[in-house]
């Protein structure tokens, strides 16, 4: 039988036999590759730790920005952007963390032991240590968070969700050390949710459905429910479930990948679909694999970033076929944007 075909395929032209000679085409182009330059010390916690991180820009100096990452088995980390951790705060079981301002929220993770609250802090910019101001219990039961100051009227909200599909909006004002927060949107997304987005420059709030993709809805609190769908793990979508974590800077929108142990990139005005990147091993530090939460600025952070940062939850930490605590890996910005614009 062999040699049969092989007299019967030797006739062929040259062109088809090339294209026979073809493998099988993949789910999803090839990634690019970057390097990250930083590491985070490890989370303290052994297993699935470390989840989600937020990066905070000081108002003065770039170079003592921080970013606060999650240890969602007890704590809150604080790092400079070295990777070395300057605070621990025990007792916050946040899945999600994000930011706006001096204004940080947790989402106080039920499964992994919180109480399914948003935990309010504060940055104080000279200490640049994290002081808790109040718990505000949610009625989704906080599983992920992400944070947006209105451009219409200066208000702070927060969107918690949670992994049975409803997410929740609230005000949140923020008046010395004390809060009032309000409820004043709830709706169901569909199956579980938790990496989410909310853009100031377009008003737009985009929600990881993580078996189904991304969402975009209106963020403002009238915006209602309707939605139109950013990309999908379904068949002609980019992402490879579990969507994870959604962020944004300069004129890109970037999602974790996390079943293809990569980040998927798009246009942050027409939302088109731009290619896909992994943070590879390099000699500073090694790889990212199966990422949760994202962040990214296109602020300068001072001499080592001084065009902005990418930063990624590394699931595996450690060389290859090696595992530790997990941790957070840093990126200089302009190795993305230099694949992507």
């Amino acid at each position: 039988m062999s040699f049969a075909l092989s007299v019967r395929t030797a006739a062929l032209p040259a062109a088809v036999l090339a294209t026979l000679a073809l493998p099988a085409a993949p789910a999803h182009a090839a990634a690019a590759s970057v390097t990250a330059t930083v590491e985070t010390a490890p989370v303290s916690h052994s297993g699935d730790a470390a989840d989600d991180p937020a990066i905070w820009v000081h108002p003065t100096d770039p170079a003592k920005s921080v970013v606060v990452g999650t240890d969602k088995k007890g704590a809150l980390e604080v790092y400079d952007m070295t990777g070395a951790r300057i605070q621990r705060i025990t007792g916050d079981y946040g899945n999600n963390v994000d930011l706006r301002g001096n204004i940080v929220v947790s989402a106080d993770d039920e499964a992994a032991g919180g109480n399914g609250a948003m935990h309010i802090y504060r940055i104080d910019p000279a200490t640049r240590q994290l002081k808790r101001l109040a718990d505000v219990p949610t009625e989704v039961t906080a599983h992920g968070i992400c944070l947006y100051t209105s451009p219409v009227s200066g208000k702070l909200y927060a969107f918690p969700n949670s992994t049975s599909g409803r997410v929740e909006q609230w005000e949140l004002a923020v008046n010395g050390d004390a809060v009032t927060a309000t409820s004043v949107r709830l709706w169901d997304a569909g199956s579980a949710v938790e990496g989410c987005y909310a853009d100031e420059t377009t008003g737009k709030l985009y929600l990881g459905e993580e078996d189904v993709g991304v969402w975009v809805y209106g963020a403002e609190p009238t915006a209602g429910t309707s939605r139109t769908k950013l990309d999908s793990t379904g068949s002609g979508g980019h992402i490879t479930a579990d969507t994870e974590g959604i962020t944004a800077a300069g004129n890109r929108i970037y999602v974790s990948s996390q079943g293809s142990n990569d980040f998927t990139v798009y246009d942050r005005t027409t939302r088109a679909y731009l290619g896909r990147f992994s943070v590879s091993n390099g000699t500073a530090a090694d790889d990212c694999e199966d990422t949760d939460g994202i962040d990214a600025t296109s602020a300068n952070l001072g001499p080592a970033f001084p065009q902005g940062v990418f930063i990624c939850q590394d699931g595996s930490n450690g060389a290859p076929g090696t595992s530790g605590n997990q941790n957070f890996k840093f990126v200089p910005l302009q190795r993305i944007t230099a694949l992507f614009g």
